[in-house]
C-alpha cells in the first residue's frame, strides 16, 4: 500500500483509538498483520496478504487475516475496493488526498492516478444540481498499454 510516513503514523493512531474503543487487544499476531499490510503494495487481496503473513508465521489462518482486514476497514484505516473481477482488494486510507483508478480488463492491473480537472468538474456538476458531494469513486475500465502491445505483437507474428 502506498502511504507516506506521516500518514502511516496517523493511521496507526486511528487504529489504536478504534481498538481501544472496541476493547480489542493489540497482540503480537495482530501487530504482524498490521505491519505487513502497512508495507504491502496497494490493492492487496486477502490471499496475497495471507502469503506475506505466512512467510513470517506459517500458522496464521485465512480467517485471521480476513478478520484483521475487516477490522482495518471498519476502523477507517483501510478501504475495501471491488474492481469487477470478483476479488476484494484493500488499500490504506490516504487521508486528505484522493486518487482514481484505471483497471485493465485483461491483466487486471490497476493504475492509480490523480487528475485535478476531474475533481473540479465533478464539483461543478454537483453544485449545478445542488448536490452535497461527500465522496466518490472513479474507476475507468479498459485495456492497458502493455496488453495492447502484447496483442499487437501476437497479431504481427500470425
Amino acid at each position: 500500500m502506498h502511504a507516506q510516513r506521516g500518514n502511516l503514523d496517523h493511521l496507526r493512531d486511528v487504529l489504536a483509538t478504534y481498538m481501544a474503543r472496541k476493547g480489542l487487544r493489540f497482540d503480537e499476531q495482530r501487530r504482524l498483520h498490521h505491519r505487513d499490510l502497512f508495507h504491502a503494495p496497494a490493492h492487496i487481496t486477502i490471499e496475497e496478504l495471507l502469503g506475506q503473513v505466512r512467510s513470517a508465521d506459517p500458522r496464521v489462518g485465512y480467517a485471521t487475516v480476513y478478520r484483521t482486514l475487516k477490522l482495518l476497514a471498519e476502523s477507517g484505516v483501510a478501504s475495501e475496493r471491488h474492481f469487477g473481477d470478483g476479488l476484494t482488494r484493500y488499500e490504506l486510507a490516504d487521508g486528505d488526498t484522493h486518487h482514481d483508478h484505471l483497471i485493465c480488463i485483461e491483466c487486471h492491473g490497476i493504475t492509480e492516478f490523480e487528475e485535478p480537472r476531474i475533481e473540479s468538474l465533478q464539483d461543478e456538476v454537483a453544485e449545478r444540481y445542488g448536490f452535497d458531494l461527500r465522496t466518490h469513486k472513479h474507476e475507468l475500465y479498459g485495456v492497458c498499454a502493455a496488453c495492447q502491445s502484447q496483442k499487437r505483437g501476437s497479431k504481427a507474428r500470425n
